[in-house]
């Protein structure tokens, strides 16, 4: 600081120069000052500080800033550079990484190729084995087709057809073999007899068991029936004890609405009884405060009789006295005149020293009673104060215990609501869950009637299509049949017949298409015939007996 400040110049005057240092101030007054130096500045205690002097202090505060600028710029440059290296080489194929590059590319585009063959084998191994799929669900359908009932059935009745067609065909031969055998006539009547008996019992076996079917699909139908009844008689019965439970929980609500009133009431009536306690306790105190203060006045108006009439009797012993000394002055006064002058100084020092001893007695007295009154005075005002401080702090704590018993009725009563409103609350949302939980058994009754009226109808549609199926896969056989043979198709026509049961009866399209069989009633057991048969050749009471109606 020191070598700096000798290189420092300053301008100015020296002191002493009254005149210049007018001019000077007159010419501040006039010219401004320039804007980089502050208002009201004395030039002559400005420092000024050389061009070079500033350039190196500017170099010594900036040196960091521009060597760290430097090293940014420098830093950047190489940055810049290596990314353009970096762009140049890019496309080079001379290179290590130009030529890993080349091989990464074709070991993609060998990659890619063995990818699309493999697609393509992956798509004909797909299409192969849908078809062998799709050729497998054929297979399976068919088979299951030639497994149901009915296809079997009439299979069997082509194979009725065929084996009929070929004893038709050997009859035929053996009757223009031998025409004359009568024992081969025979021998063929007793095989038409063993297979018309064949033919019977298979027949009855059919019955058997169409009439085992149709008692299993009355069972079952018995059965749905008696389950239906069993869900609506619980349905029921929960509608019921719903009912109930309802009934029996308003019931409750209002027992406890009724003891929460008589609880309410009770403690109306004790709050009140307390009241009227309370006033009466107030009653009784304040005749006792009266009866006492009244005391208190007797007391006074007594003391203050007793203060006049001590007055009185000290006024009045004062009388007595003073006649009293008036006698001994006049006695004395008589003796004075007979006696000596010593004499009469020894009874005036013995009177003077009597009165002096009289009054000081009663100064004391007097001022023992002023005490006593006084005491008494202060007594009676801190008695009333203290009784009007108890009446004022009894009066406070009567009207803070009215307002805190006003505010715990307050805070009962908005008790009492609250749990109104969540009774009334809770009751809502047991009566809505109720409404839902029904709403909610209607509706699932309903979407389980939908689902199987749904049901019923994709059965019918499937049985439809299945009939449909039959009926031309049938149709085709006969035809087949028909014009190989021409003739012994009836076993094939009457198990094409419409309707799966094998019955006489008209077709139950409510139960799936089903042909019932009708028997008689009576110890045969035989099929009715068709139901639509000519009335005129029936005995309806015959038929009515066979069916099992009395009436």
């Amino acid at each position: 600081m020191g070598t700096s400040s000798q290189m420092l110049v300053r301008f100015g005057r020296r002191c002493g120069q009254v005149k210049e240092s007018k001019e000077i101030k007159n010419s501040e007054d006039q010219v401004p000052y320039p804007p980089l130096l502050p208002s009201k500045e004395d030039l002559r205690q400005v420092t000024i500080i050389p061009h070079h002097e500033w350039e190196r202090i500017l170099d010594s505060l900036d040196s960091l800033t521009r060597k760290a600028a430097c090293l940014r710029a420098e830093r950047q440059a190489k940055k810049e550079m290596h990314f353009r290296s970096q762009e140049v080489v890019k496309h080079w194929t001379n290179t290590y990484a130009g030529m890993k590059k080349q091989k990464l590319e074709a070991k993609k585009k060998r990659d890619e190729e063995i990818e699309a063959e493999r697609r393509i084998l992956d798509l004909e191994e797909e299409i192969y084995k849908q078809g062998e799929r799709k050729k497998a669900i054929e297979y399976a359908k068919q088979y299951q087709f030639y497994q149901t009932e009915r296809v079997k059935n009439f299979h069997s009745a082509l194979l009725l057809t065929r084996v009929m067609a070929e004893r038709d065909a050997q009859i035929e031969f053996q009757k223009n073999k031998i025409k004359s055998d009568k024992k081969w006539e025979e021998l063929l009547k007793l095989n038409i007899e063993k297979a018309f008996k064949e033919e019977q019992e298979k027949a009855e076996k059919r019955r058997s068991d169409r009439v085992a079917l149709a008692n299993d699909h009355l069972k079952q139908i018995k059965e749905h029936e008696e389950e239906e009844e069993r869900r609506r008689k619980h349905e029921e019965k929960d509608a019921e004890e719903i009912k109930r439970q309802n009934s029996l929980y308003k019931i409750e609500m209002r027992k406890k609405q009724e003891k929460k009133k008589e609880e309410i009431n009770e403690r109306r009536r004790l709050f009140f009884e307390h009241m009227n306690d309370k006033n009466i306790i107030k009653a009784i105190e304040q005749q006792q405060q009266e009866e006492e203060d009244e005391k208190i006045r007797k007391f006074i108006k007594a003391k203050k009789h007793l203060t006049q009439m001590m007055k009185e009797k000290e006024a009045r012993a004062h009388r007595v006295m003073e006649e009293h000394r008036e006698r001994i002055n006049n006695f004395l006064s008589g003796l004075m005149k007979e006696k000596l002058d010593n004499e009469d100084l020894i009874i005036a020092r013995d009177i003077a020293e009597a009165e002096a001893e009289w009054e000081n007695r009663e100064k004391e007295k007097y001022e023992k009673n002023k005490a006593e009154l006084k005491a008494i005075a202060e007594h009676r005002d801190i008695m009333m104060k203290n009784k009007e401080e108890e009446e004022r702090q009894r009066k406070i704590e009567a009207k803070e215990h009215l307002l805190a018993v006003m505010k715990a009725d307050q805070i009962f009563q908005e008790h009492e609501k609250e749990k109104k409103r969540r009774a009334d609350k809770e009751q809502q949302e047991v009566q809505d869950a109720h409404i839902q939980q029904m709403a909610k058994n209607k509706f699932n009754a309903k979407q389980a009637k939908q689902a199987e009226l749904e049901y019923c109808r994709l059965t019918e549609a499937l049985v439809a299509e299945k009939e449909k199926e039959f009926q031309d896969y049938a149709r085709e056989v006969i035809e087949l049949e028909s014009d190989s043979t021409n003739k012994c198709i009836y076993p094939l026509v009457k198990a094409v017949q419409e309707g799966p049961g094998g019955g006489r009866g008209p077709v139950l399209m409510g139960r799936g298409g089903l042909r019932p069989s009708y028997q008689a009633n009576d110890s045969t057991g035989v099929q009715l015939p068709f139901y639509n048969s000519q009335g005129s050749k029936c005995n309806f009471q015959k038929s009515k007996g066979k069916l099992g109606f009395t009436w």
